[in-house]
């Protein structure tokens, strides 16, 4: 329906609204003001895609076979890590339709409206298109609407536009057009932004997923989350070298049945082969690397919402920071104050000051609220508590008797005050410095003078106010503010201030190798400010919102290789950044914590919220969540990220190396018809020293000294790279050469029994020295040593206890078809074993000769 404005004195009474028959067909034609929730898929329909994972069905045929061969504990072991990788899974699958819940309440406060000449509060998700609404103080805004009418209306942005400064608004002079969020002076204000100061009354032109905010929800659910490298590069391993297993197990069967005329022992020579090939270690080392990895972290207050980027955050390049409640602390503080040339710096200890600044502290105050719920009126009554409060320039006991509002005339406003003897008026006022200068009716060569003071202070990146007093003789008070005498007494500079961690952390990204890049909603001035405050590199280049919109896609490349400061985004430019970054290579980490800022959290490979003033859809959407709002926090998660994949570097060297002598030892007797080394007992028994040792003794190895002054690792490389594979290859190739060698020499000495213990305790000393040799590919077994690590010397201890068990036990020692050893041949078999990985030792020792530091973990 039309309404008729009166601009500046509408006259609420002659608004009407809809009426209930035109909201319920609005409801109908246009939905309900909210987010709609994405299409829920069931438990059954997500258990099934996640099954089908080959990593998911390996894990699930290793345990049936455990099953079959009556090891229940393994069985159980490995289907029990399925069902908690699958709740993880199912987990993450949820989290987008908890995102765009977060969304819709977000957008969905209550609104005060007028409906059928009525005020009537009512749920946001009730308000249409058309509906008048009416803002005060502390209101969030429920809809994308026009103004009407409004009165000093100042409204907080930042959701949308990331700065940290409110907005003025205006009315719309009839013309309902909406304008891009963040502009000064505009008549358009949008769903789920905050109402800091004055009132207004606006007519709604967009509702739900027509709104800005909505704009951002149809965002998030074309985005798709993409895997880690290090999850194809585990899935394509597993997947390969389970094809590899099926090929040699019917190999095995098929050339044992032939060539021995027994198919039931060929079978079980395939089983064992197969058990010795299945790399069900894999799924699992990473499940576990990544859960106590969060575990971990989250000592640091730091929240690990997608346990993979834990990986990823150790490879970061490059960090994108938002400025607002990321560096800063959003809100408003005092930072300079002037008074005719004289300025003062404010610092965190100042708690006095000089005389002749009295009087503009104290005529600032007056002519902000008494309880004042703008960031920067705040920001003024308690910096004058603070400086003011042993003086006579606080006046709690005065009368407030008339205000001059802000008017798009005139950008600034006055408070009356009546003074203690009740004869005269005290008139404060403050706004735009030009607009206060107006007020006080400078000569040219004070206004050339005040003009040189405020760009000084706008250089260092300030929003300035003007501040003003007059008196006035108690008579009836004039209608303008032009018509008061008043006196100029100085500006005052506010800033968003640093956090006092941020710089110490941002030089420590730099030592590690991650560039730094800053984006921000706020003015290039501000955001020059801010870098240099914070010791960011080349402060002084700076692309704005305006010239990214005219850059294509080819240009925007080259030049996010080069600047490090972005001023003036909105959501889309944010998110275009950040896949700029991604398309040169790089592995991008974002930070945020608003919802303009969901986006670009959700197209990073890492997003990083801040939990404190993060909203529930940053927060939704973020990979890393920090708790407690400290900067520094990342850079603990960047030393914990690099620890947890360099560990499982050695991990997964450990487990390669491991392999090869148990599939060597499992197929060659086969091929050379030689009795069998290994069955399916003891290749369980050898897992329950390789299990606890490539998941738990290598996750609690300390990270190494230098992990924070190297570069992160490139993109491009890869967790099973041919120099880490092959050299852990040929680790298990000296060791399987070993072990054969003692065979070999047993069964021409002392027969086939013999021959098999003998092999198989030299297989197990050869075990637990490539644990030992494989905590560090730099340091040496008796430099690690000295490195605490408690669930080494449990699985050591343990695996010893088993070994006198297996010998000595005679229940066991039948079932492993082995016989008793004298003292010396198992010294003789823990000596080989020692000595399969004496070359690596040497080698390790030979590479660090020319320089003292020292490569952290498999190169």
């Amino acid at each position: 329906m039309e309404v008729s404005i009166l601009v500046n004195e509408l006259d609420l009474e002659k608004i009407k609204g809809l009426t209930e028959g035109e909201v319920s067909q609005k409801i109908k034609e246009e939905g309900y003001n909210e987010l709609p929730s994405s299409d829920k898929r069931s438990f059954f329909t997500i258990v099934l895609e996640v099954i089908r994972e080959p990593m998911f069905l390996l894990l699930i045929v290793c345990g049936t076979i455990y099953l079959i061969l009556g090891d229940l504990q393994e069985a159980l072991m490995l289907l029990a890590f399925v069902f908690v990788i699958m709740g993880i899974t199912f987990y993450q699958e949820r989290k987008t339709e908890r995102t765009l819940e977060a969304l819709r309440d977000l957008s969905s406060p209550r609104a005060l409206v007028i409906r059928d000449g009525k005020e009537r509060r009512i749920p946001g998700r009730e308000v249409v298109t058309g509906d008048i609404i009416m803002l005060k103080e502390g209101d969030r805004v429920p809809a994308d609407a026009v103004v009407l009418d409004c009165s000093n209306l100042l409204i907080n942005e930042s959701l949308l536009t990331g700065e940290s400064v409110p907005v003025r608004k205006v009315s719309c002079g009839g013309v309902m057009d909406m304008h891009p969020p963040g502009g000064d002076g505009l008549p358009s204000i949008y769903s789920g932004t905050l109402v800091v100061q004055g009132q207004g009354v606006a007519q709604v032109v967009s509702t739900g997923l027509n709104t800005e905010m909505g704009r951002i929800g149809k965002r998030l659910q074309t985005l798709e989350t993409e895997d880690t490298s290090l999850q194809k590069e585990t899935r394509n391993l597993v997947r390969n070298m389970a094809l590899i297993g099926a090929v040699l197990c019917a190999a095995v069967v098929i050339i044992y049945g032939i060539t021995r005329m027994d198919w039931l022992n060929g079978f079980l020579a395939g089983i064992t082969l197969a058990m010795a090939i299945l790399p069900e270690e894999f799924p699992v080392v990473l499940t576990i690397f990544l859960a106590l990895g969060a575990w971990r972290i989250s000592k640091k207050n730091v929240l690990t919402r997608r346990s993979h980027a834990i990986q990823a955050l150790g490879s970061t390049t490059v960090l994108c920071v938002d400025k607002t409640g990321t560096l800063t602390l959003n809100r408003m503080s005092v930072e300079m104050i002037m008074n005719g040339d004289e300025f003062y710096q404010v610092t965190s200890d100042t708690d006095q000051l000089s005389e002749s600044f009295h009087e503009l502290v104290e005529f600032s105050i007056l002519a902000s609220q008494r309880d004042p719920f703008d960031p920067m009126e705040k920001s003024l009554k308690e910096f004058g508590n603070k400086t003011l409060r042993e003086t006579e320039h606080l006046h709690d006991d005065w009368k407030l008797i008339r205000e001059y509002p802000l008017s798009q005339e005139l950008l600034a406003m006055s408070h009356v005050w009546q003074s203690p003897d009740g004869e005269d008026y005290i008139i404060a006022a403050k706004g735009a410095p030009e607009a206060v200068a107006d007020l006080c009716h400078l000569e040219s060569a004070e206004l050339e003078q005040l003009s040189r003071n405020i760009s000084q202070m706008a250089r260092e990146g300030l929003r300035i106010i003007g501040v003003a007093r007059a008196q006035f003789k108690k008579t009836d008070l004039p209608g303008k503010q032009h018509d008061f005498n008043f006196q100029f007494l100085g500006l005052v500079g506010f800033l968003d201030p640093v956090r006092e961690e941020v710089p110490q952390a941002v030089q420590e990204c730099y030592q590690a190798g991650i560039r730094v890049v800053m984006i921000t909603g706020d003015y290039p001035g501000t955001a020059r400010n801010i870098a240099q405050k914070i010791g960011l590199k080349d402060p002084e280049r700076v692309i704005t919102g305006d010239e990214l919109n005219e850059m294509d896609d080819d240009t925007l490349k080259e030049q996010v290789k080069r600047v490090n400061i972005f001023a003036r985004m909105v959501p889309e430019m944010k998110l275009r950044l950040v896949e700029a970054l991604k398309s040169n290579g790089e592995i991008v980490a974002m930070t945020g914590d608003g919802v303009n800022d969901a986006p670009a959290l959700k197209s990073a490979q890492i997003g990083i919220s801040m939990g404190g003033r993060g909203t529930d859809v940053a927060r939704e959407e973020s990979s890393l969540v920090l708790l407690h709002d400290d900067f520094s926090s990342i850079v603990s998660s960047v030393k914990m990220g690099r620890r947890i994949y360099d560990n499982l570097k050695k991990a997964t060297a450990y487990i390669f190396a491991v392999h090869v002598p148990i599939i060597g030892m499992s197929l060659l007797p086969v091929l050379f018809q030689w009795p069998l080394v290994l069955f399916p007992v003891q290749i369980v028994f050898l897992e329950l020293i390789i299990d606890p040792a490539c998941s738990i003794v290598f996750e609690a190895e300390k990270a190494e000294a230098n992990t924070m002054k190297r570069p992160p690792r490139s993109s491009s490389e890869t967790l099973f790279n041919r120099q880490n594979i092959g050299m852990s290859i040929l680790q298990g190739i000296v060791v399987l050469a070993v072990v054969l060698a003692v065979y070999l020499v047993g069964l021409n000495l002392q027969g086939e029994s013999s021959a098999r213990t003998l092999s198989y305790i030299t297989l197990i000393f050869a075990n637990l020295a490539l644990i030992l040799t494989n905590r560090s590919w730099s340091s040496t077994i008796i430099q690690t040593l000295r490195t605490p690590n408690t669930a080494l010397w449990w699985v050591l201890g343990g695996a010893l206890l088993f070994l006198a068990a297996v010998l000595y036990f005679p229940p066991l020692q039948e079932l492993f078809k082995f016989c008793p050893l004298t003292p010396w041949e198992i010294l003789g078999c823990f000596l080989a074993g020692m000595l399969s990985v004496i070359w690596f030792e040497g080698f390790k020792w030979y590479r660090n000769l020319p320089k003292d530091s020292c490569a952290s973990g498999p190169s």
